[in-house]
């Protein structure tokens, strides 16, 4: 089933409505809660039929809300209630687990009154679908879970980010506290190339090749007096920074 497996948008989370009943569907999307924050976009919703829950591994969606109670409707409405394909515990059981082996949040509403309201098993949440309150429940216990997801995404994006600053800084540090050293070699690749230029009677391949060598050391003393300048610039750019944020203080007290 290819052409069923969920996407998610660039932009807004993905949230997959499992259910036969389009009234389910309805119910969801009329009572999601408006976020509050503004240029916030609401999710994408997707619907499927909750047979669609085994193939959900690999899919990519961010909250999965899906109708276990279609199972108590069936297992009512069936003749021969000794079916254990009609078991309703039993199908419930396989729509749990198939939700949590995608590894992703679910939210699981059930029509059992001799159930707990809500119990959680790892990343799947089972709700009462109490009349005139599971919708609204199920919207704001969705939308917290989608806001976590986006903290957590921003977080590890800023952890990558930060190690990466870290490891160009280190870089940098190197290059800086070696261009001494550099510099003191390539002073000397210089002069010796500079000695051969002068030497009288070498053969015309052997001079254009100490020109060479004179011209790529002297390029390269360039490159590391343009390291010493950056420190400097940033050293000063600390400096006024340091001195504007103290006078900010200042004037705020």
């Amino acid at each position: 089933m290819p052409s069923q497996k969920a996407t998610m948008s660039s932009n807004r989370p993905t949230v997959l409505i499992l259910a036969s009943d389009p009234a389910f569907a309805r119910e969801i999307t009329t009572h999601w809660p408006q976020d509050p924050a503004p240029h916030c976009n609401g999710p994408e919703f997707i619907v499927l039929d909750e047979g669609f829950s085994r193939g959900l591994k690999g899919s990519n969606y961010d909250l999965a809300i899906a109708d276990a109670s279609c199972y108590e409707r069936r297992k009512h409405n069936k003749k021969d209630e000794n079916d254990p394909s009609q078991d309703r515990n039993g199908q419930n059981q396989v729509l749990n687990r198939a939700l949590a082996a995608a590894g992703k949040p679910a939210i699981v509403i059930h029509s059992d009154p001799a159930r707990d309201f809500y119990n959680i098993h790892g990343a799947v949440i089972e709700l009462r679908g109490e009349p005139g309150v599971w919708p609204a429940m199920a919207g704001l216990i969705g939308r917290e879970i989608l806001r976590r997801r986006q903290a957590e995404s921003h977080a590890r994006e800023a952890g990558k980010l930060c190690a990466a600053a870290q490891s160009e800084a280190t870089l940098g540090r190197y290059m800086l506290e070696m261009r001494t050293n550099v510099n003191n070699a390539l002073t000397t690749v210089l002069g010796n190339a500079e000695l051969l230029v002068l030497e009288p009677g070498l053969p015309a391949t052997v001079l254009a090749q100490a020109d060479t060598i004179r011209n790529m050391a002297l390029r390269l003393h360039e490159v590391f007096q343009r390291f010493s300048s950056l420190e400097k610039e940033l050293t000063v750019a600390a400096r006024e920074s340091g001195k504007k944020s103290l006078h900010a203080a200042a004037g705020s007290s």
